[in-house]
Formats: C-alpha cells, structure tokens, sequence
C-alpha cells in the first residue's frame, strides 16, 4: 500500500510511529549511559543482565521477517 499525499492514512501512522519509537529508544539509550555508572545492582546484576538479554533478543526477534 503507497502512502497516501496529505493524510494520515496507516502508513503514515506507521511511519510515524516507528520514527517515535527509533527516537524514544535513542533518548533512553542515552539516559541509561548517563544513569548506569551510578547505579549500584550488588547481588541482583546477574538477574539484570539476564532480564535485560532475554528483552533485547525478544525485540530484535519481534522486529524479524517481512
């Protein structure tokens, strides 16, 4: 389906909702890399590196195929 000139059909909400997502995931990224260092997990690191690998492969397998 094209993009339809002058509207807000579903492709362009699409669109649009993908670019909001790429740019809250950037702006998280960064906040994260300031916030990490101060952060102090003790005992529960290997339970949040766990978690957090077991998230980051559901979403690159989410977002594979056509």
């Amino acid at each position: 389906m094209a993009q339809i000139k002058r509207s807000f059909d579903i492709e362009t909400l699409t669109k649009i909702g993908k670019g909001a997502l790429i740019a809250m995931g950037g702006a998280l990224c960064t906040y994260l890399l300031e916030a990490l260092p101060n952060i102090n997990l003790g005992d529960f690191t290997p339970v949040f590196v766990g978690v957090f690998s077991i998230l980051i492969n559901a979403m690159r397998e989410w977002f594979k195929g056509q």
